[in-house]
């Protein structure tokens, strides 16, 4: 019981340490930035762009730091050394 407490606690800290971690995708002068509990933190348009090509490169921007943030959240977990 008192190890199951531990992995708990441990997982906790992990979770907490995962709003520290930060992805920035940027293309065509549009920016994401997104943390590890995938909360998109910043965005930044680039107001030259049309908005239908806006839309399209932000979707982009999302899908790709979502993409990026659980693999390294992924590769954060396995190297934790919390046992399931």
């Amino acid at each position: 019981m008192l190890d199951q407490f531990k992995k708990i606690a441990e997982l906790k800290k992990l979770q907490d340490s995962f709003k520290k971690e930060k992805i920035t995708v940027e293309k065509e002068g549009i920016l994401v930035e997104m943390n590890g509990n995938f909360e998109v933190e910043n965005i930044k348009i680039n107001t030259e762009l049309s908005i239908e090509k806006q839309q399209e490169i932000l979707k982009q921007c999302l899908n790709e730091a979502r993409e990026d943030i659980q693999k390294k959240l992924a590769k954060v977990m396995m190297n934790s050394g919390i046992g399931f």
